[in-house]
């Protein structure tokens, strides 16, 4: 791995200056690495209270994060997780995964969390056989933006959701994802809360979208 890739650096920056087994004291000193230092594009501190407030509300089993990039949020949401329960995470870039191995089992919350790498649409219809998965009780979207409505309705169609079900949106006001806004916001089968916010590290308009599955008619 490149030693001047950002990915690294922050990785680095963790491994020198965060608690080793303290996913809180990794989740503060990334975002710290993020203000002072360089940006990067974590969910970030403040939208971060939101997927707090969200993943306690639902209190999840069986997790899915689609984009992984650092780990930042899947140790976010991991420290926030029954001992049971699994989160499992996927990321495209091989090496963003490899960073967020490290970062992950740094912060001590491998026992919760695995990640797949490679490609949403060919992991996510693997996840019943290969991974023992049923339904998922929460879903984090900070991926391609692209990828957001196409792999919502592939959970939909391969029965990964189910009524309770909460799909968790990134960046749905900036970059935007209208697509996506408008398949959750009309297409009858969730309920849609907006929460604005503000993009990560940045003083800019940004908001995520919770929407909560009401079965299938």
């Amino acid at each position: 791995m490149e030693a001047d890739l950002k990915e690294q650096r922050i990785l680095s920056f963790i491994l020198e200056n965060a608690a080793r087994g303290n996913p809180q004291s990794v989740v503060d000193t990334i975002d710290k690495y993020c203000r002072d230092v360089e940006w990067a594009m974590n969910v970030g501190d403040e939208k971060g209270l939101i997927v707090d407030e969200v993943v306690k509300e639902r209190d999840p089993a069986i997790v899915l994060e689609l984009g992984t990039y650092c780990g930042y949020s899947a140790i976010r949401i991991a420290r926030l997780l029954k001992p049971e329960a699994h989160l499992f995470t996927l990321e495209l870039n091989p090496v963003h995964a490899a960073v967020a191995k490290q970062m992950i089992e740094f912060a001590g919350v491998e026992d919760k969390v695995k990640v797949l790498e490679g490609a949403t649409e060919s992991i996510i219809p693997q996840l019943k056989e290969k991974h023992n998965v049923d339904t998922l009780d929460f879903v984090f979207l900070d991926h391609a933006k692209d990828r957001y409505t196409p792999d919502t309705k592939l959970l939909e169609e391969l029965r990964l959701l189910r009524e309770g079900s909460v799909l968790l949106a990134d960046n749905v006001v900036y970059p935007g994802i209208p697509d996506f806004l408008e398949y959750v916001r009309t297409c009858g089968r969730y309920d849609c809360t907006n929460y604005p916010s503000h993009a990560q590290y940045m003083n800019v308009d940004d908001a995520l979208e919770k929407a909560v599955f009401k079965g299938f008619s």
